[in-house]
């Protein structure tokens, strides 16, 4: 399992700020070893948010998304004391959900 995502979201004039630090080795499958062998493509394919039980925001990404992604995002709502849950998946069929309360 991937370690926990940082995530901060932030209530302001009716609009809630959410900013995303995913720790994911995002391998495209391109790259070889000191071997010369390929590296096997590991990468988030499927990105979730939900507030409440609305879903605010989804991707999809493919390999070329860099290691150790940065997500932001804004929608309108929210209120100070909520949670945002954010969810993804990979292409290994591996996933990780976590939460934050709007500040």
């Amino acid at each position: 399992m991937a370690d926990p995502m940082k995530i901060r979201a932030n209530f302001n004039n009716g609009v809630t700020e959410v900013k995303v630090l995913m720790a994911h080795p995002m391998e495209g499958g391109l790259r070889k070893d000191s071997q010369g062998k390929i590296v096997p493509a590991h990468f988030i394919n499927e990105v979730t948010a939900t507030h409440g039980s609305k879903v605010v925001l989804q991707c999809l990404w493919g390999q070329s998304v860099s290691q150790n992604p940065f997500l932001a995002f804004k929608f309108k709502g929210g209120a100070k004391g909520e949670k945002v849950q954010i969810n993804w998946k990979d292409n290994k069929g591996d996933a990780r959900t976590d939460e934050a309360t709007i500040a």
